[in-house]
């Protein structure tokens, strides 16, 4: 019973409080995503985040053509939070706490207002969150005059006009206001502000909303176009299945909640290595490494919520750098994953961290092969203890001769999942092994052909099919019979009269 007790008034310094739930990991960029959250559940088609750099303090407008707000439906959504964690969220609802939009404003500037009308209307409604007010530790919004909409909207639409790249038929239904972006006070001198800010909305922000987004601005029906300044945006998708060579492995799908959650892994494939180190950016964004982009990407309705590096299952290296493991997961399994209010962070719980540790680690193995450039074909677990050596002695007329041993469990596993053109090739790359090595050790003599050679298991359609290979690939008839043929112990003239027919 509380009647009896003695309650004390503890009602948080409201300027403390704001400060500090906004500094939750904000960047410019994760910031400016969970207000264009707020546009693509608004329907939105076209976003633009304009800033004019050249006057001081700067000021910010994002602006979209989403469905709007009415004013009761803006007043609520300027309250602290809007709405529960724990509601049930929409199908394209990409909100979490309904915190987003005042704490990435608040991450950013002190000052913000959001205008907003319903879609076809006229009449605009306006609210200002200003920390001065709320010093005084009063919970209050300032409620904008006509005027004060009148002005803003004058400012927004010359900015807006003064950039190329302009949307055609535009018309905003909500703008977001930052007035002053503080963290890009901290240099003393003006040019640096300047630049500063340049940078940051060009390189680090633009790539982090290309990438968050890219999903929504590839669909091929009701594609989201987002502009910054004269810059308009062009998706980047980390998993570029055009590609022929970019594969997956077996994808893994459980039920997770009330949502399902699915992992599937992917490698690059080895020559984006040298790519990216030439400059083009098929495999990384303009200012990332592979490094900086191998690991987990969370998307959560096609909006990635979290990319690069293991969350803690694995460290980054150079030679996992081609693994990257796509994570799909619905809007109501939030609290399961305690996603973050700046949607950056989550903690995979405990009964899901076993398959992904189990299926991050078979990613690995693929990764790693792929990186010393041995494909990615499924290869058994070679930690057993292999009861057969690699190679064999056998008894020849010439002595003992060292060979490959055809029983091995890893040339085994290798034949068994080879095509016969690949077998072919195989086995030849064996004979000229095992003739190398005993030349080595001088116990070997030049083979006339048999048609079959039991050891080697090399057939005359083999020898045939290797050389039309060979051949094709440019090699000459004189190269094959001078640099080839002898590293296999043949003689010209014992060959088979077809496989001579192809080297004339």
């Amino acid at each position: 019973m509380t009647s009896n007790k003695v309650l004390e008034d503890v009602t948080p310094n409201a300027e403390f409080l704001i400060k500090s739930i906004a500094e939750q990991g904000y960047s410019l960029g994760t910031a400016l995503a969970d207000l264009i959250d707020n546009s693509i559940s608004a329907e939105a088609s076209n976003i633009e985040i304009l800033v004019d750099t050249q006057q001081e303090p700067f000021t910010l407008y994002l602006a979209d053509n989403g469905n709007g707000m009415d004013v009761e439906a803006l007043r609520s959504s300027m309250q602290f939070p809007s709405t529960s964690p724990d509601a049930k969220r929409g199908g394209i609802d990409l909100g979490r706490f309904g915190l987003g939009m005042k704490t990435a404003s608040f991450s950013q500037t002190r000052k913000f207002t959001v205008l907003s009308r319903k879609k076809n209307g006229d009449k605009f409604s306006a609210r200002t969150w200003n920390l001065d007010i709320l010093i005084s530790n009063q919970w209050k919004i300032i409620v904008n005059s006509d005027e004060e909409i009148t002005d803003i909207l004058s400012g927004y639409e010359t900015l807006s006009n003064n950039y190329l790249n302009e949307f055609t038929d535009f018309k905003a239904n909500t703008i977001v206001v930052w007035y002053g972006l503080y963290k890009f006070y901290d240099f003393i001198r003006e040019v640096s502000r300047k630049e500063a800010l340049k940078t940051e909305l060009t390189e680090v922000t633009s790539e982090h909303l290309e990438l968050v987004f890219h999903r929504f601005m590839e669909r091929k029906e009701a594609p989201v176009t987002i502009r910054i300044n004269n810059k308009l945006l062009k998706g980047f998708n980390p998993f570029p299945l055009d590609e022929k060579d970019f594969r997956s492995i077996e994808y893994k799908k459980r039920k997770f909640g009330d949502d399902s959650i699915k992992l599937e892994g992917y490698v690059l494939p080895s020559r984006s290595i040298s790519e990216v180190k030439q400059g083009q950016t098929l495999w990384t964004t303009r200012n990332r490494s592979l490094m900086d982009m191998e690991g987990i990407y969370v998307y959560r309705l096609d909006r990635i919520i979290l990319f690069g590096g293991w969350n803690g299952l694995l460290k980054k290296a150079p030679r996992v750098q081609l693994a990257r493991l796509q994570v799909e997961i619905g809007n109501n399994s939030d609290d399961k994953l305690h996603l973050n209010v700046a949607k950056s962070q989550m903690i995979i719980p405990h009964d899901l961290k076993h398959a992904f540790m189990s299926y991050v680690s078979e990613l690995k193995d693929e990764a790693v092969r792929e990186y010393h450039n041995k494909g990615i074909k499924r290869f058994p677990d070679f930690r057993m203890v292999d009861k057969g050596d690699l190679f064999v002695r056998n008894a020849s007329n010439k002595g003992t001769l060292l060979e490959l041993n055809h029983d091995f469990s890893i040339l085994t596993t290798l034949q068994n999942e080879m095509s016969p053109s690949q077998l072919a090739q195989f086995r030849i790359l064996i004979k000229m092994i095992n003739r190398s090595v005993n030349k080595m050790r001088k116990t070997h003599e030049d083979t006339v052909f048999l048609g079959k050679i039991k050891e080697d298991d090399l057939s005359s359609d083999d020898l045939l099919l290797v050389i039309k290979k060979l051949k094709k690939s440019g090699l000459t008839n004189e190269f094959i019979k001078d640099k080839i043929l002898p590293k296999l112990g043949f003689k010209i003239e014992s060959l088979p009269a077809e496989t001579l027919k192809e080297l004339m």
